[in-house]
């Protein structure tokens, strides 16, 4: 009786624990039909049109043992809550696609070399249907000494059949990020000391006009950042700007 009732609340809590993640965001899309947008966990996400499965950041490999494996996985920087070796091993197939800056592709195991396509700030490729393009990702002032430098990781900027998606990365409000046109999903990230606070996200955020936007990447030294500041900030400069809060820390 006891082994039964000590079973049962672990596989209760496993479940719990799975169903903590927020629900998947459906998008219509006149060529594709709908994209749908999973949050996981920090700076991961999924997104899938059709068959077709798209990972950014996977991080936290226990959230991607039993999720479909990946056709292409995008990284953007080499530190651990983006380039998490384990957690690509649990969503690679023979046939998984990489994404890279030059960093992370150097270290990378497991992949020969034509499923690694490295991107430097500035260069695109073209991957089942989609059109991947890296953008610079870095902190201000710029300096050698920085967190981020300016040309070792990438933003991305994805087109899906009519949509244009934005994932940001680790950076500021930098004027790349600034100057974007024609975005319909960004995901934003905001956490100090490592990126930004959320007025200068809101403010670039103000600055690029997406149609939707997701704040993610929002952890920091001092805990969880304020999201709902964040919303009344750009609701305040642009009611037509969306902003969806999702759970993106689904332990807390």
């Amino acid at each position: 009786m006891r082994t039964f009732f000590t079973t049962t609340l672990l596989i209760c809590g496993l479940l719990q624990g799975q169903a903590q993640l927020a629900s998947p965001d459906i998008i219509e899309d006149k060529q594709t039909g709908k994209i749908s947008i999973q949050p996981i966990e920090h700076a991961s996400l999924l997104v899938q049109t059709g068959t077709q499965k798209i990972y950014a950041d996977p991080f936290g490999a226990d959230h991607f043992r039993e999720m479909a494996a990946a056709d292409i996985i995008l990284i953007t920087d080499i530190h651990g809550d983006h380039y998490d070796q384990k957690s690509i091993d649990a969503l690679k197939k023979p046939s998984t696609i990489i994404i890279a800056p030059p960093v992370v592709a150097e270290k990378l195991t497991g992949f020969d070399k034509d499923h690694i396509i490295v991107l430097k700030n500035g260069d695109q490729t073209k991957q089942g249907g989609l059109m991947v393009e890296a953008i610079p990702m870095y902190n201000l002032p710029e300096s050698e000494t920085a967190r981020h430098t300016k040309g070792r990781g990438n933003g991305y900027v994805i087109t899906i059949g009519s949509k244009r998606l934005y994932i940001s990365g680790d950076t500021q409000g930098i004027p790349e990020m600034r100057a974007l046109k024609n975005i319909d999903i960004a995901f934003v990230c905001m956490n100090l000391p490592y990126t930004m606070d959320v007025k200068e996200a809101a403010d670039a955020v103000l600055a690029f006009q997406p149609a939707i936007v997701y704040p993610y990447h929002y952890r920091g030294q001092g805990g969880l950042s304020d999201v709902n500041e964040f919303k009344n900030l750009v609701d305040a400069g642009r009611k037509k700007i969306e902003v969806r809060l999702r759970n993106w820390y689904p332990g807390n």
